[in-house]
């Protein structure tokens, strides 16, 4: 595992927090913050998921 996955699995974890906290405080501006950070650290985890496939590859 790298940085990149750990990092993106933890944003994606605190956009989910994020955007329940929205809809329970019915704030639609954090829910859509929390999605896109959920967005942001999917992208971010596939990356790191990219870069062990090429690195376990190059073996």
């Amino acid at each position: 595992m790298n940085s990149d996955q750990v990092k993106g699995a933890l944003k994606e974890v605190a956009g989910k927090v994020q955007q329940k906290t929205g809809e329970v405080i019915n704030s639609p501006e954090q829910q859509v913050k929390g999605a896109a950070k959920q967005v942001e650290g999917n992208v971010q985890k596939n990356y790191g998921d990219a870069k062990e496939a090429i690195k376990d590859a190059a073996k």
